[in-house]
């Protein structure tokens, strides 16, 4: 959060401000924070990243921190849109994430798809998640129970071979 000094461990670590609001979202669940070290172990120089359910905006947030080209966040509460721009402008990468509402057109060609919501919208996104993912592309999905995990396996495996990552 601001104001908090980081751990000294920290040093060599990117830092991201982060004031959730009502928003959902400070990396600590752990949906979240393994999204966050998936993210950190990519190269994303030059990606475009799209975060379905984007809360306060950590994850588009980090993925530009990290070197995203451009990001979009989308969310279905405005509490939550609200939250993410206040927290692109604090990390200075505002100019780079577009925030939207949900119903906002969906476009297509993301080189990372990050959905870190509950397993049913998962399910019901799938056909509009699997189409914002470019041909090669990653496409991550967290916020199940690992009992959830077969049925948004299976709605997905049309389109990704869904292994879980080692």
């Amino acid at each position: 959060p601001g104001g908090q000094t980081p751990p000294a461990e920290a040093a060599d670590a990117r830092v991201i401000w982060l004031d959730p609001g009502l928003a959902f979202g400070t990396g600590t669940h752990a949906t979240t924070a393994l999204c966050l070290e998936w993210l950190d172990a990519q190269d994303l120089r030059g990606a475009r990243v799209f975060d379905v359910g984007c809360g306060s905006g950590i994850l588009a947030i980090a993925a530009l921190a990290l070197g995203a080209r451009a990001a979009v966040a989308m969310d279905i509460d405005p509490q939550a849109l609200l939250a993410t721009r206040e927290n692109a402008e604090r990390n200075g990468v505002a100019e780079r994430l577009d925030v939207r509402a949900a119903e906002a057109p969906w476009e297509l060609g993301f080189d990372v798809v990050l959905a870190n919501i509950l397993a049913e919208p998962l399910i019901e996104l799938a056909p509009r998640l699997a189409a914002a993912t470019r041909p090669g592309g990653a496409i991550v999905l967290s916020g199940l129970l690992t009992a959830q995990a077969p049925d948004v396996a299976s709605a997905f495996a049309p389109w990704f071979d869904m292994a879980p990552p080692r």
